[in-house]
């Protein structure tokens, strides 16, 4: 297998000096195509990184709809950080042990700051190669683009970054149903929000972009490597409706009294694959059940729904007030769920949600944030990180109400017992051997005083 060539190249050069590696995208590019450079814009003006990419995932819909070679040109840039290995050492905050800056097959957490696509991930509260949702947001990202410009050269050139993506990913499913699992800390893009096993923001973006990845194989041509990942996003699809309990999909499995935290991002994955024109992630009325209420809890019973969508809500109708996060209203969420909202036909509770948003902070009745829109604020109107780049996510509602053109081709239904014939054990015994060069090493347990007492009080209160 061609991939599986290259991987086994590029392992054998990662001795080489970290100064031969960097994120230019510019290399991918082909002979004729349009060099327009690169592109770096902040987080915020108070969280200085370039191209967060767990965050860039919201934002992204305003460089596609309106410059779209730019956002082509981050996506290059992602594609070959992909790529790069940089064995330097950062220390990690949370618990101060040392790590790589980057390692092969890693979606990195922003492009760098000192020294940007050289020294990448200048984030360093949490080790972010571990992270379980940088790798499907890169993927989901990528074929987006892919099918929104039509462009087939960008799709082949990214293609190899794409599969090493999804691959990386399969040393967090620790048990082989398909899916992986969250490893009891904050590792996405709540930072501050614990969760542990099977999760409904992290899962259902990894059924997304497992499709996605199918979907791509197909029209690149990577016929084998299609149904091969077709058979996975099946078990993965299985697997994530687990977690629905009735009325919605459970925050985790993990069993802790937050696991059954009402979660306003639970469907992000869903609101990728259907913008992308890909199947639902699960079925359909659940998708609409949850969303209806997301609404009813999350929005209407904060402030009579005029402040956004609180991240996480309880069942019993009060703010889950377990972490930092749960208990904040994300702006760029609340644009994102709206958009979700309007793709499923609920556009009046779409508007009702977003209007909260426009109302808190640029309203003469509201908290007077203009043109500094924070990420998000609490249900006490404290507000977190001024001019942040996540609200940029308004421009996928209208995407979702344009509904723009896609150039994807249709796949054929494939078969449900694919796992079963030849070529599926060849694809996957190629995969398991590009899965096995990236794992990570196993790391020595270090866990920080602070880490210790979070941990004894979630256990001594069931949080």
């Amino acid at each position: 297998m061609g991939l599986l060539s290259r991987m086994k190249s590029t392992v054998n050069q990662l001795q080489t000096p970290v100064t031969s590696n960097c994120g230019f995208g510019t290399y991918l590019l082909q002979d004729g195509e349009e060099n327009i450079g690169q592109f770096l814009y902040l987080e915020g003006i108070e969280y200085h990184m370039f191209n967060t990419y767990d965050v860039h995932f919201y934002a992204s819909y305003a460089l596609l709809m309106l410059f779209p070679k730019l956002e082509l040109s981050i996506q290059r840039d992602c594609a070959m950080a992909v790529m790069m290995h940089d064995p330097s050492k950062m220390k990690i905050m949370s618990d101060g042990t040392w790590v790589s800056r980057k390692v092969l097959g890693a979606v990195p957490h922003d492009i760098g700051l000192n020294d940007p696509w050289f020294e990448v991930n200048a984030y360093n509260f949490f080790n972010t190669d571990r992270w379980k949702d940088l790798n499907s947001k890169f993927v989901l990202q990528v074929y987006r683009d892919f099918v929104a410009t039509g462009d087939k050269i960008f799709g082949k050139a990214v293609w190899p970054s794409v599969y090493i993506a999804i691959a990386y990913m399969d040393q967090f499913d620790k048990d082989g149903d398909g899916m992986i699992e969250n490893e009891g800390f904050p590792d996405q893009t709540y930072d501050a929000w614990t969760v542990s096993g099977v999760s409904t923001y992290s899962g259902g973006l990894w059924v997304a972009a497992v499709q996605a990845a199918s979907a791509m194989a197909h029209e690149v041509g990577d016929a084998a490597a299609a149904d091969y990942l077709w058979a996975k996003f099946q078990k993965a699809k299985s697997v994530y409706e687990k977690l629905w309990n009735g009325s919605y999909f459970n925050y985790d499995n993990s069993g802790r009294r937050s696991s059954s935290s009402i979660h306003a991002d639970q469907l992000a994955g869903q609101w990728y694959a259907r913008a992308s024109g890909l199947s639902p992630i699960a079925d359909e009325e659940k998708i609409r059940t949850a969303l209806k209420k997301i609404y009813d809890f999350n929005v209407l019973k904060h402030k009579g729904g005029m402040c956004g969508a609180v991240n996480g809500m309880l069942p019993s109708g009060k703010p889950d007030m377990s972490a930092l996060q749960s208990r904040e209203i994300w702006t760029g969420v609340t644009y994102s769920l709206a958009a979700n909202m309007i793709q499923e036909g609920l556009v009046d509770i779409a508007f009702q949600t977003a209007s909260g948003i426009h109302s808190t902070a640029w309203s003469d009745k509201g908290l007077g944030f203009g043109f500094q829109t924070p990420e998000g604020w609490n249900t006490d109107d404290h507000y977190r990180s001024l001019c942040y780049m996540r609200p940029l996510a308004i421009w996928a509602m209208q995407w979702a109400l344009s509904k723009p053109k896609l150039h994807n081709q249709e796949m054929k239904q494939m078969s449900s017992s694919l796992s079963e014939n030849s070529s599926y054990v060849k694809q996957d015994a190629g995969f398991q051997e590009v899965a096995r060069l990236l794992k990570l090493p196993k790391e020595q347990a270090s866990t920080s005083y602070i880490q210790s007492l979070h941990q004894f009080l979630c256990n001594k209160f069931s949080i």
